[in-house]
Parts: C-alpha cells; structure tokens; sequence
C-alpha cells in the first residue's frame, strides 16, 4: 500500500467515525453542563499541581521560583506521542539537537546537552532515544540544577516520571496505532494488587519505525514490570526494571549549500543502509523505599543500577555541497559500554521555630560509572572520505572501518552532600535557600596512547529564592543557583592532558517570574532569566595555551498557560523569546557570535476540544524563528510553522479511537542539525491512526 493510499484510508476511517458520531451531538448537548472533568473523562487534565521532583519535597509548582514546564499523561496521548524527542518539540526554551541519529539531544536555555537526563529524580545519561510508554509524566526544569540534580544541567535537566504500581483497583489497557508512512507500534498496561499489601504493574510496547526519507526503518522493544509493597502503615518499598531495546538507521539528513540547508534533497539519504545502523540494548533496575516517621519527619532510600551497550556507524555530509552539484563524506563507526550505580538518600522534616514554618531536606547522593568507548574511521578503499554526485538517490561507494582511533576506559566516582531549607515567613512570603557539596573524580585511560590521567574537583552549589506571596494562587519570585560541568564534557569518555588539568565549567542561573494557578485546573507562569557560563576553553593569544577565560550569556523571557481554559477545553501553551552570545572568546568561537540552536522566538499551542462526551477536536501549533545550525553561524536554518490536528471519538467508555495528523499544510521544514552539514528534514504531511482500550 502507498503512502498516499493509507493516508487516505486513515482519514477516511476517522471521517467515518465522525459521521456515526453525528447523530448523538444533539443527545449529548443536554448533558454538556456537566462538570468539565467528567465530560473530558480524565482525573488531572493537562494541569498538574505538584511535583516533587524541583525541591525532593512535596511542594506546589506554585512555590518552586523556577520555571517548571510539566506535559501530562493525558498531553501525551493526545498529541499521540511516543518518544521524548517528540515530546520536547512543545516545550517552548528546549530546542531538538539532532544527536547524529542515535540519541536524544536538546539545547536547553542556549546550553547543548545529551546527558541531562533523569528517571525518577535519578540520572540516565546514556546515549539513546528514551520511549514514553512507562511515563506518567515529563517534567522540564529550566535553569541551573546542581543542588538537586549534581553536575551539568546548565540549562536545565529532563525528568521522566515513571507509572507507579496498583493497590487498589485492576487495570488492563491496550492501544495499536499505525501511520501513513507504515510505522506501527503496540503497547499494553496492565495493573493489579496481588495481595492486600502488593501491588503490581507492566508496560510494554513494540514499534516499528518509518518516515519519509529514502533509507530508514527500525524497532523499539520495551519492558518494564513494578512491583510495589506496603511494608506497614508508614512504609512502602517499589522495585522497577526496564528492558529496553532500539534498532534503527542512523540517518544524519542533508548538508548545506550556500548558508541554508540544501533543498530539493528532503527525502535523499546521505549513507550507506549496511553501515548507517544504531544498536541499543539497556537495562535500569531501580529500588525505592519511602518510610514516614510521624506526621513531621519522612525518609526515602533509592537505589539505580543501569547497564548500556551500544553500537552506532554513520556515513555522513562533511561539508557543504558544491555548486557542481557533488558533496563530500566521510564516516565513523563507535561502541559504547556503561554501568551506572546510584544510591540516594533524603530526609525531610515539616515543623516551626517560632514564627518560621520549615521543609527541611537533608540528603546524600552517591555515584560510580564505568565507560568503555572505542571508534573507528570509514575507509573508501584507503581514503578517509569520498566525493559523489547529487540526486535523487546519491551513489556511496562501499566502506570498511580502519584500526580504532580513540580505545579508552573511564571511571566516575561522585560522592555529595545537600541540605535546602524552605521557610515559610508568615503567610506571604516563603524563602528556598540550600547548598550541595560534590566531590567528583574521573579517571581515565587512553587503551591506543597509554596516557592515563586523573582529575579531582569539590563543588560547592548553591541555591537561593524567594517567593512572594501576594495571594494564596498567586507567587512572585526570584531566585539564583549555580551548576558545574567538568572540562570532560558530559559522556566523561577520555581525559586527555589539558583537560586533565582544568578546572570544571560554572553556570549561573539569575530568573524571576510570576506564576498564577488561576483555577484549579489552569496555571500561567512568565520567567524572566539570565544564564551564564563560566570557565570555557579558549587560547591564550599570546602564548596559545589552553586557558579558562571563555564566557557565553543566554537570556530570555518564557511564559505558559497550561490546563481548563474554558468548560470541555484543554490547553497548552507556551512561548519563548531568547538570545545568546559569547562575551568573550572561547575555543570554539570569538566574542560576538550568536549561541548555536537558539531561536528567538518559539511558540508552541495545543487544544482539545470536546464537541459531546463522545467526539472531541485537537489543534497545534509549532512555529521556530531562523537559528543558526551550529557556533560557526554559517549556516541558518530557515523558520518555520507547523500546524497539527486531531480527532477523538469514544466508541464506547472503554474504546476510543484517535486520528492525529502532523503537518497539516505539508510545510517543508528543518527542524534540528547537529552540524552545519547534518541537518534534519521535517516530516511531511502525516496521519496516525490509533485505538486505546481499558477493561
């Protein structure tokens, strides 16, 4: 079947199921006074109030002075989405890296990261595209992060809520979903207490991946069973592991040409399909114990093992294709073998001195990672790279991988102490103030050179807010933190001799805002905030040694309003104005340039609308002014808007069907590069068809 056909058929199926829902509109109008969330047939909406995850306390997103952006369960199955990547295109502040083809990338507040990642509160910073399926949610906290989070997350970090046990009541739901370019995928969630005091649950799913470039197909197989235990009134103990398994092409899009990424080329694959492969195999194992003393005092005890094996080759654009019509490619191949183990532990007290209410946090972190990576270089015949001819299919000569280049083994060893007050000084003014202390080593040896090296740092990071409270659901606040990221970079795979010697990187992080939950279900949050980044590499002009005077600024304005608008609609949106530049020269550029992969404005906007208790409408919109590719600012990628939609029936209360369409006007768009020369092509016009069931 073509992908003309089955987007025909799957508009067609959905234009079907509108026309049987027509005749039970006017049955339904009678009841539409109802309460909202009982005609939406959701618990939370797209609002969530709470999240522990920003201060490890169980506090109001209201009173955390940072800008928090939360996408619900319920966002998520709308937008019919199933990887992060995808999620983060409407988090307005978060731009998508394309990470080679291989990983999760995203530049955050100006700062490019593929390791501020985190499950639970604790650090997933392996290289791979992360699924959704087990998510209850996704948090994106914005800014510095150190005091809760540890090293990185400059810009700030991405956290994925897991699906927490069932001790209640059983649950079984499947949903199937494919799309006009033949992805597929399935998925199931299955909960239920085995016993008074057990509770149970599995998610699972299988996708098969396609889109519209010449060259690309894939799977994604994951797992994850929880089981979770009340061991007495005031403990509970739940234990997680999840397989995960990622097969795919590692298609790094289209070069330049000019300034611009080459047109006329969006669906023409720059590699090789025998060598452009991705092979991800990852297990994470996870223990939590919760334990309430008294009303007063509450613990936590967690514990994260995580293994990663990964291989990736890639043949790839270079450089930017001539007037000639020909483009140069080379190509490497790279494998990868980590283990994780963390242990965390906090200690919360809720009490008074005098007039002062108190959330006091007391806790540690403690962490060992073990990094194998080698890489090889692409030969063509002897040659490091090769030169073809475009057109609609580019000719690649065949390639073989020479002797390793880079062999090296790496250790991490972390080691940290915090404590954060958070004061309630009468009832409109609260005070966030706490410090973390990181003793952080990595050690690391060179297999090819025999250099090995050692580097040990302490950190102090601090953090400070305050927050005005003017009304119960309104908050006024400012605030200051402080983040490091050793000279390493965040993959730690090799010291070499001048990193070894350097000092870590600092960021600070200056914001204030306004948050106002103007109902229930409806908050709006505008964020003001400067972010600079401190001790960056660059040249000494005199004597061309390495030193640590490089310095870049981000700042920016972000607002959202997230939740019930108005009786039977949903609403996210959000909006971004930003810039950046380097203040004073680094390794990678002078003073002047513009930060790489920061458009100044971003907008994001998504509706549903429930027409009856049966058949409801969604609407999005994404629109991202020009950026530049990379910090050369050579090359510009093009703004552009997209526009998505959807359609909702609920046969009956335990079967629905969905139908979401992607790029509604067929724009033609490039939405994320890692290079001036790899550079991703948006999706054209693209319909999924998708059915939920619960029992």
């Amino acid at each position: 079947m073509t992908r003309t056909s089955t987007l025909v058929l799957l508009c067609s199926s959905a234009m079907a199921l509108a026309a049987q829902a027509a005749p039970a509109l006017a049955a339904d109008a009678a009841a539409d006074d109802a309460p909202a969330i009982i005609v939406y047939g959701r618990p939370d909406g797209y609002d969530l109030d709470k999240t522990p995850t920003a201060t490890k306390t169980d506090t109001p997103l209201i009173d955390v002075p940072q800008a928090v952006t939360v996408l619900s369960r319920e966002q998520l199955d709308d937008q019919g989405i199933l990887s992060l990547n995808d999620a983060l295109r409407y988090v307005p502040g978060v731009v998508l890296g394309q990470g080679e083809g291989h990983r999760d990338q995203v530049t955050l507040r100006g700062q490019s990261s593929t390791a501020d990642f985190f499950v639970d509160g604790l650090r997933d910073d392996a290289q791979y595209y992360r699924p959704l399926y087990n998510a209850e949610r996704v948090e994106v906290l914005k800014g510095a992060n150190a005091l809760i989070f540890g090293r990185g997350g400059g810009g700030g970090v991405i956290n994925r809520v897991s699906k927490a046990p069932e001790y209640d009541r059983s649950r079984i739901g499947l949903a199937a979903g494919v799309d006009s370019f033949g992805a597929w995928n399935l998925a199931a969630d299955i909960g239920a207490p085995l016993a008074e005091t057990i509770g149970a649950r599995l998610n699972a799913t299988y996708e098969e991946m396609g889109n519209h470039r010449q060259v690309y197909g894939g799977h994604f197989v994951g797992i994850t069973p929880t089981l979770g235990f009340h061991l007495g009134e005031a403990t509970t103990l739940t234990a997680t592991y999840e397989y995960a398994e990622d097969r795919r092409v590692t298609d790094r899009g289209v070069p330049s040409r000019g300034g611009a990424p080459l047109s006329g080329y969006d669906q023409t694959f720059f590699g090789r399909a025998d060598i452009n492969r991705s092979e991800v195999t990852a297990h994470l194992a996870h223990v939590r114990l919760d334990h309430q003393f008294s009303d007063s005092v509450s613990a936590n005890l967690t514990g994260q093992y995580a293994s990663y094996d990964k291989y990736y080759g890639n043949i790839y654009a270079n450089a930017a294709a001539t007037a000639a019509n020909t483009v140069v490619l080379t190509g490497y191949n790279s494998g990868t073998k980590r283990e994780n183990w963390i242990a965390q532990g906090n200690l919360v007290w809720k009490g008074e001195t005098g007039p002062l209410r108190h959330t006091l946090l007391v806790g540690w972190e403690a962490a060992d990672q073990d990094t194998a990576a080698t890489r090889a270089n692409a030969l063509f015949g002897t040659a490091g790279t090769t030169t073809v001819t475009l057109g609609e299919t580019i000719a690649v000569p065949a390639a073989t991988f020479g002797p390793l280049v880079s062999n090296s083994d790496s250790t991490v060893r972390a080691l940290s102490g915090y404590v954060q007050d958070q004061i309630d000084l009468g009832d409109h003014v609260k005070l966030v103030g706490g410090l973390r202390y990181d003793h952080f080593r990595i050690r690391s040896v060179n297999r090819i050179s025999g250099f090995g090296a050692t580097r040990s740092d302490g950190k102090w990071s601090p953090r400070l807010g305050l927050i005005l409270k003017p009304r119960e659901n309104v908050s006024v606040y400012a605030s200051y933190a402080k983040s490091f990221l050793p000279q390493s970079g965040d993959q730690f795979a090799v010291l070499d001799a001048s990193t070894a010697t350097l000092a870590p990187e600092e960021f600070r992080n200056v914001e204030a805002g306004v948050k106002w939950d103007a109902s229930d279900a409806l908050a709006f949050t505008l964020a003001a905030y400067r972010l600079e980044r401190f001790n960056t590499r660059a040249s000494d002009p005199v004597t061309g040694n390495v030193v640590l005077t490089g310095k870049t600024r981000a700042k920016g304005i972000e607002a959202s309003l997230v939740g019930q608008l108005a009786p039977h609609l949903q609403v996210s949106l959000g909006y971004a104005l930003q810039d950046g530049e380097v203040l004073s020269a680094t390794a990678a550029a002078p003073a002047g340039r513009r930060l790489a992969q920061l458009p100044r404005h971003q907008l994001s906007a998504w509706a549903r609308y429930n027409l009856s208790r049966k058949l409801g409408l969604g609407l999005g919109m994404l629109h991202q002014s020009s950026q530049f590719a990379t910090i050369s600012n050579a090359v510009r990628l093009p703004a552009f808007t997209r526009l998505d939609a959807a359609l909702f029936y609920d046969v009956t209360p335990r079967f629905t069907v969905q139908l979401n369409v992607e790029n509604l006007t067929d724009a033609d768009y490039f939405p994320a590069a890692h290079t001036d020369n790899n550079i991703s092509t948006g999706k054209p016009l693209n319909a999924k068809l998708s059915v939920r069931m619960k029992f």
